[in-house]
């Protein structure tokens, strides 16, 4: 694949699984691995946006030596929209861990921006995390 050619929506699919996965599993190397050194996140948890992977990878340790591990993450209501050179991948995740507090689970919406890297594979570029308003739907319900 090119810059100008679309990935197969199978590649996204791999590459998409490739980073849940990894955050699955905690496995820092494995998920920081998937995405460009110059990605950019945004994550609703965070009062700012984190400028590039080494932002992200300082805030992970951090939550890691606070007792910070994921216990299990899932993903749902997966859709893949290609593009020339690239894909945007979003998906709903559910996602339990554990932190020095005790136990947290929460469900979110997450956008993955997808791009060609040099090998002909796929890197991620962007990510994005919001609550997921049926969450905090069924929380109101229960209280």
């Amino acid at each position: 694949m090119n810059e100008r050619e679309a990935p197969l929506r199978e590649e996204v699919e791999a590459a998409a699984s490739a980073v849940v996965d990894a955050f699955a599993a905690t496995d820092r190397d494995r998920y920081f691995a998937c995405f460009d050194p110059e990605a950019t996140f945004v994550f609703h948890t965070e009062p700012a946006r984190l400028d590039d992977r080494a932002a992200y990878e300082r805030l992970w340790d951090e939550w890691v030596a606070a007792g910070w591990r994921v216990v299990s993450c899932e993903s749902s209501r997966r859709r893949v929209q290609l593009l020339p050179g690239g894909a945007v991948f979003t998906h709903s995740v559910a996602t339990t861990v554990e932190t020095g507090e005790g136990r947290e689970s929460y469900r979110e919406r997450e956008t993955i921006v997808f791009r060609a890297d040099a090998t002909g594979g796929l890197i991620a570029v962007h990510e994005h995390l919001s609550p997921d308003p049926a969450d905090a739907a069924s929380a109101d319900g229960d209280a």
